[in-house]
């Protein structure tokens, strides 16, 4: 075969791959991605398969150990009231990502597409509704979330609505952010040539559009939002005990700190991975998308 032959296949093969292969082929070219991707998937195995894998029973007091140093018996030593610190590092997380993932999800949902119909509709209700979105974004939301959680209580539900309603009113912006640089394109102006409906122009033309910015968006937001649970769980308005639980897990243990050390060291090992991976993954990922995280841009 010429070499004339070879680049003409090889051009043909490049213009046959889907957006998400080539996606997946410079994702895959990241080191910092693909650790961040692997320490992802251990949590999600990790938060599935947990209670069927812990080495020794995460509820189980016992005063003849409490606050042990690690041991072969206990990797990462017992708590002060004589609880497995590994076991329950293990199983600490499966509400809190379950939690963090579902709200996530409602976030880019609602959020996404309510920024994408401003963006579209423009004119005064965009602007006014936009004044309320700013007027919100400068509330400090913990406390929010502290009041409505204290007063609807600490169900699953209750709490996967309410981060996914705060965290829904950010991604407003980033939506609309990206809508208005397509709205003004020709394959916009066709559709509005054709008569078609405002709801059809949205979800078929501009939703799949603006979906990459809204996947990074979603995985910051996954970060944040796992920040917050961690930091109500600390302040006692997450997992209700005795559930474990990271956040909750270093708030019963933060006074014997200073001499017991290991006592947070597997909560706070298990957060900071988790963390890190997203982060990670999700820089990895815009640059992938050919985005610019920090601004939300094409780059």
């Amino acid at each position: 075969m010429t070499t004339a032959a070879q680049s003409a296949e090889k051009l043909t093969t490049i213009r046959r791959r889907s957006p998400a292969v080539e996606t997946w082929e410079n994702l895959r070219r990241s080191r910092a991605g693909m650790l961040g991707l692997l320490l992802i998937i251990f949590h999600l195995i990790l938060a599935l398969s947990s209670p069927y894998i812990l080495p020794q029973d995460p509820f189980l007091m016992r005063s003849d150990v409490m606050s042990d140093a690690p041991s072969n018996e206990h990797i990462m030593g017992t708590d002060k009231l004589g609880r497995d610190i590994f076991s329950r590092s293990m199983l600490g997380g499966r509400v809190t990502i379950v939690v963090t993932i579902l709200s996530t999800i409602i976030a880019i949902t609602w959020g996404g597409l309510t920024g994408i119909f401003l963006g579209f509709l423009g004119g005064r209700a965009d602007e006014i509704l936009m004044r309320i979105v700013d007027a919100l974004l400068s509330i400090p939301w913990l406390l929010v979330l502290l009041i409505i959680i204290s007063i609807l209580g600490t169900k699953m539900w209750v709490q996967t609505i309410t981060f996914g309603f705060t965290y829904g009113i950010l991604t407003i912006r980033v939506a609309r952010a990206a809508t208005l640089d397509y709205v003004s394109r020709e394959f916009i102006l066709a559709a509005r040539a054709r008569g078609e409906r405002k709801r059809t122009i949205v979800l078929r033309e501009l939703m799949p559009n603006v979906l990459d910015v809204l996947l990074v968006d979603g995985a910051m937001n996954w970060s944040w939002m796992l920040l917050s649970f961690t930091s109500l769980s600390f302040l006692g308005f997450g997992v209700t005990p005795p559930t474990p639980d990271w956040g909750y897990m270093i708030a019963e243990n933060r006074e014997i700190l200073p001499i017991q050390p290991w006592s947070v060291f597997g909560p706070a090992l298990m957060l900071s991975t988790l963390i890190i991976g997203i982060n990670l993954f999700s820089d990895a990922f815009a640059k992938a998308l050919g985005l610019d995280r920090s601004q939300g841009a094409p780059v």
